[in-house]
């Protein structure tokens, strides 16, 4: 267990950060308290799966849940949703090995207070921690901060129904945000890849935007794909 005790600023008195690592392998839990020793982390548990990261949670109220998108054969944003809805006090970074934007976008639309790679550095992951425990925004590289800024002209110009999207992009939109490539849609919808590639940019012109996964963020909120 690691309980190194450093000032953290913001955090009122508050010098040592608890965090929960929920992960299926355990050479990633074990691996992210390797990276933290020496930090003002406190690793106060570990769990493999959503009812044991949804248990320790409960019992000792970690500041912040590193949380895998998946645990194993599990969906962790079913953990995500369920702290949100029983916990909304506790910050959960959301970790993936991949920048997916169905993961991005779901992770987003169900409260998720950052969203890391895997490989990300120690410093980042620090830094990260740091902001979600003291209840700041994500910092400025961040995917999900990112996102939030791209979608944020969006919304502030109209409701999203109100895009004139044809049948035919509203189905490459749901494929973008299902995470396929444009020569994974042209198969799917038996279509050229320079087909796609059109549609594509007519969408993300008619979003505003220049950025796939902020379109899949634009994709859950209208409902075309579910949280």
């Amino acid at each position: 267990m690691i309980s190194i005790r450093c000032w953290v600023p913001k955090i009122g008195d508050l010098s040592v950060i608890k965090v929960l690592v929920s992960d299926d392998h355990e050479v990633v839990r074990s691996g992210i308290g390797i990276l933290l020793e020496g930090s003002e982390v406190q690793i106060i548990g570990t769990a493999a799966d959503v009812a044991q990261t949804l248990a320790i949670t409960q019992t000792k109220k970690p500041d912040v849940v590193l949380l895998d998108v998946r645990l194993g054969e599990e969906d962790g944003l079913t953990a995500l949703e369920e702290i949100r809805k029983e916990s909304p006090e506790i910050a959960v970074i959301m970790m993936s090995t991949y920048d997916n934007p169905t993961y991005v976008a779901r992770a987003i639309a169900l409260g998720a207070t950052d969203y890391i790679l895997k490989d990300s550095s120690r410093a980042d992951v620090l830094e990260s921690i740091k902001r979600a425990a003291a209840k700041e925004l994500p910092s400025e590289s961040s995917i999900l901060r990112r996102v939030q800024a791209t979608m944020q002209k969006r919304r502030d110009r109209s409701d999203s129904k109100d895009v004139p999207l044809t049948n035919r992009e509203l189905q490459v939109l749901r494929h973008i945000a299902l995470g396929l490539s444009n020569k994974e849609i042209g198969v799917s919808l038996s279509i050229s890849v320079e087909t796609v590639k059109e549609h594509v940019q007519n969408i993300l012109r008619k979003l505003d935007t220049t950025d796939r996964t902020a379109a899949a963020v634009w994709a859950v909120k209208s409902g075309l794909i579910g949280p």
